[in-house]
This record gives structure tokens, C-alpha cells and sequence, in this order.
């Protein structure tokens, strides 16, 4: 990110976020196809509902990172239904198999200051993922 800074009608602000989330039972569902209609999903997800997700990668198929830029007044809470609830759904009536599967109801999330969000988007790089 060049501009660290968003500008919104009323404020400024650099609100990161990393979010991880697993599938239920660690099982190993996320295929390269399964992943990247993810990805495709998170991205228009954040879109839709006002903020950014700059990256994210599956790991080990069986979880998720995301780094995500949000406005200060969605709450990391919502930010997370949002990602897991919508794209949960999507991928449940497009790949049916997954029922029962899918994601658990917990996940990690940490902000990200921008001194440490470079080391963040590179340990997200690393993270075993399918080529877009």
C-alpha cells in the first residue's frame, strides 16, 4: 500500500486486520478451485460492504488469512460475519459437499499497525495458496 492513510468524508484513518478462521475439524476441503472462488468471494464481500480485503491465502487448505483495511465504523466483529457468513453461504450452495464442513464459529484477529503490516502481508504471502 502506497497511501497508508484513507480519506472518508468525515475522518482519516489506517484501521488493518488480520483475521484467520478455520474449517471445522481442521479438515483439509479447501482446494485450489474451492480457494480461489474464496478469494474471488472475500474480495467482493469487502467491496460490497465497505472495506478492503488486500490480501488473503489459504493455508494448509484447511484455513484462511485475510489482511483487511476497514473504516473505523465497522467493527472487526461485523467485518468477520461479513467475510464468513456470506462467503460460507455462497460456497455451500455452489460446492454442496462442504455442508457440514465448513467453517467453525471461532477466529484469531489481531490489528496491524503499519510498522508491522509489510511483516504481516509477507507471512500472509508465505502461506501455502493457489496462483491467481
Amino acid at each position: 500500500m502506497n497511501n497508508k492513510y484513507t480519506y472518508a468524508r468525515t475522518c482519516v484513518y489506517n484501521i488493518n486486520y488480520h483475521i484467520v478462521w478455520c474449517v471445522k475439524y481442521r479438515r483439509k476441503v479447501l482446494s485450489p478451485e474451492i480457494s480461489e472462488r474464496l478469494y474471488q468471494l472475500l474480495r467482493a464481500i469487502g467491496e460490497e460492504k465497505g472495506f478492503s480485503v488486500v490480501d488473503c491465502k489459504v493455508g494448509e487448505n484447511d484455513h484462511i488469512h485475510c489482511f483487511v483495511s476497514a473504516p473505523p465504523k465497522l467493527s472487526v466483529t461485523a467485518v468477520v460475519k461479513y467475510l464468513k457468513g456470506i462467503s460460507g453461504n455462497t460456497l455451500l450452495k455452489e460446492y454442496p459437499e462442504l455442508r457440514k464442513q465448513l467453517w467453525n464459529g471461532s477466529y484469531f484477529c489481531e490489528s496491524i499497525g503499519s510498522v508491522s503490516e509489510e511483516n504481516i502481508l509477507k507471512y500472509i504471502e508465505r502461506q501455502k495458496h493457489c496462483q491467481l
